[in-house]
C-alpha cells in the first residue's frame, strides 16, 4: 500500500515536471528538425543546434566549419554559419530567434566530429530562444523522417 502511494506520488511529480512552466518552456529535452536538415534539441529555453546525420551523409567529408559568435543576437532563418565539404558548401540557418549562448569550437578545430557524431559531439551552437511558437512550428521526428524519405 505504501509503495502504491509512493508510486502514484512519483508519477504525479513526473507528470507535473513535464508540464510547461510559468514562462512556457518545458523541463525535459525535446528533439526537433528543420526542412533544411538542422536538428534542434530543446532543453528549457536553450536550443542546441547542429546538422542532421542525413545532411552530413549528403555533404560527405566536412573540411571547414564556421560557427556564430557567443553573445550574437540572431533572428529566425538567419544565416549564422557555414559547413563546407569536399562536395559543396552549405549555409547554416538558425531556426530560432534569440541569443547565441555557446558555439562548439571543437568542430571548428576538428571538422571530422560532424561526420563522426553529427547529432551529439558535432553540435554547432546553442541559442537562448525567445519564441515558443517558432519551436512549435519545427518538425518532429516522424515528419522529418517522411521528408528525408521523399528526398531519397
Amino acid at each position: 500500500m505504501a509503495l502504491r502511494i509512493l508510486s502514484k506520488s512519483f508519477f504525479a511529480q513526473r507528470l507535473l515536471a513535464t508540464q510547461k512552466t510559468s514562462v512556457g518552456f518545458r523541463f525535459y529535452a525535446t528533439k526537433k528538425y528543420t526542412s533544411s536538415h538542422e536538428w534542434i534539441e530543446i532543453n528549457k529555453d536553450i536550443a542546441t543546434i547542429g546538422i542532421t546525420n542525413y545532411a552530413q551523409n549528403a555533404l560527405g567529408d566536412v573540411v571547414y566549419v564556421e560557427v556564430p559568435e557567443v553573445g550574437a543576437r540572431v533572428e529566425f532563418d538567419e544565416t549564422v554559419g557555414v559547413v563546407e565539404s569536399v562536395k559543396s558548401t552549405s549555409d547554416i540557418y538558425t531556426p530560432l530567434t534569440g541569443e547565441i549562448t555557446a558555439a562548439n569550437k571543437s568542430v571548428v578545430a576538428n571538422t571530422k566530429l560532424i561526420n563522426k557524431s553529427p547529432e551529439a559531439d558535432g553540435w554547432l551552437f546553442k541559442v537562448k530562444f525567445e519564441n515558443q511558437e517558432e519551436v512549435d512550428a519545427l518538425l518532429d521526428e516522424a515528419d522529418y523522417k517522411k521528408l528525408t524519405e521523399e528526398d531519397d
